[in-house]
């Protein structure tokens, strides 16, 4: 069977799945491979300045002609950020963590479609109030950023898929294998947004360091915390913390956040011990779903992949369902 959904038919995809647009990750050749397998490849334009989204909108343009977006972290897109990404007309342009009003004018005449993520039910009304073509449901058990008190997918994509209907919804969050994108169109999601298992690819832009504790790493190894952001003075809303692996600077200064705004000798420590090689180069953003990534993989070869364990597991469940 073949896994057409409201969101497949939007885009014309062969498939479901979407590139979470992690922020430096997620750069021009990842989502063009993802596009190119068919499902919808999202640049990680994140915080990143001008030169980075103009130099990877580059090599995106150069290596897909498929449908592609962009997404941005509404707290902190800079306008000509976000009108040079809308002048590489891409199909979908995502906005997550803060208010996306002061934004949507400018999609919506660049003729892109509106992609929202929320992580709570306030955002998710908000989401629907203002029209969004694609509302993403971001479970807490996601890597990077999510909410610092959010629910777990399971429970929170259908209850959001019900107040969104008939636009579609994707599940984001401890999703990794077909497994994971079958339970959420069982949910009732339409897709699924899939970030850490893409971290493990060759296409993407993480240090060596990176891949390698991600395919090292455990779900209980992971931990919510804004402490990694306060070390390094990202000022993130205080709604939305990280999910990483486990890091030194988080054991030292867990319960002590606010201790930690105001040492600004902690934060020159950090910044020297990152330097000198004794800390990871960058937090590992990592999911719940970090043990079901064992190997690097080419990132178009995963997207078939992943679809086409979803429909056998499906499959599997129907057939369980029948001679029961």
């Amino acid at each position: 069977m073949a896994l057409r959904t409201a969101f497949t038919e939007l885009f014309d995809l062969r498939h479901p799945v979407a590139l979470a647009p992690m922020g430096g990750s997620a750069g021009g050749e990842l989502a063009a491979a993802v596009s190119d397998a068919g499902g919808l490849g999202l640049l990680g334009g994140g915080r990143n300045g001008l030169d980075w989204v103009e130099k990877e909108c580059a090599i995106l343009g150069e290596r897909t002609g498929k449908p592609w977006g962009i997404g941005f972290q509404s707290w902190a897109t800079a306008p000509e950020t976000l009108r040079f990404a809308l002048e590489q007309r891409p199909r979908a342009v995502m906005l997550a963590f803060g208010d996306p009003r002061p934004h949507i004018d400018a999609i919506r005449a660049a003729g892109a479609a509106l992609i929202l993520q929320v992580t709570d039910m306030r955002e998710a009304e908000q989401a629907v109030e203002v029209g969004a073509d694609v509302i993403i449901a971001q479970g807490t058990e996601c890597g990077g950023h999510g909410a610092r008190r959010g629910r777990s997918t399971l429970t929170f994509v259908p209850v959001v898929a019900d107040l969104a209907g008939p636009t579609p919804v994707l599940a984001a969050g401890g999703i990794a294998d077909g497994r994971g994108l079958a339970a959420a169109l069982a949910l009732g999601a339409a897709g699924a947004l899939i970030g850490t298992r893409f971290q493990a690819t060759p296409e993407a832009l993480v240090d060596p360091v990176t891949s390698a504790a991600i395919l090292d790493g455990r779900g209980e190894d992971t931990e919510r915390s804004p402490i990694l952001d306060i070390v390094r003075d990202i000022p993130w809303p205080a709604k939305y913390t990280a999910r990483t692996l486990t890091h030194p600077t988080i054991d030292r200064w867990r319960d002590r956040e606010d201790e930690l705004a105001r040492d600004d000798a902690a934060k020159r420590d950090y910044r020297r011990s990152v330097a000198n090689g004794d800390l990871p180069p960058s937090p590992v953003w990592a999911s719940e779903a970090i043990d079901l990534i064992g190997e690097m993989r080419p990132a178009g070869e995963l997207v078939g992949e992943i679809a086409a364990a979803a429909e056998a597991a499906l499959g599997g469940a129907l057939g369980i369902r029948r001679t029961g």
